[in-house]
């Protein structure tokens, strides 16, 4: 099992934009249903966006970014950023009634 998180900070003006992209990969996930991936994002209200990504096998790695709603959300990421996203695999060390537990 691989978990990631990626955080990154979006110019107050296009965090609404960036959330309404992220929706729409939340909404093609849920069309499509794939096993082997679960995701969650979080957003402040400073324009902080956290995602934590969990895939099965290396297999299930390319799920998320091989969505065509991805690939929009991707376009145009830089620009939206004051902070750009930073990635790194994590380690669950304990965990209390968190993610469908």
């Amino acid at each position: 099992m691989k978990r990631l998180l990626i955080r990154y900070k979006t110019k107050p003006e296009r965090a609404d934009e960036n959330e309404r992209l992220v929706k729409g990969v939340f909404h093609e996930l849920r069309e499509k249903s794939p096993d082997g991936v679960r995701y969650m994002t979080w957003r402040s209200e400073g324009g902080t966006f956290v995602h934590l990504v969990e895939t099965e096998a290396e297999a299930h790695a390319d799920i998320i970014t091989g969505l065509a709603a991805f690939e929009a959300f991707q376009i145009g990421i830089r620009d939206r950023c004051i902070e750009r996203p930073h990635s790194e695999e994590m380690t669950v060390v304990g965990s209390y009634r968190m993610l469908d537990q």
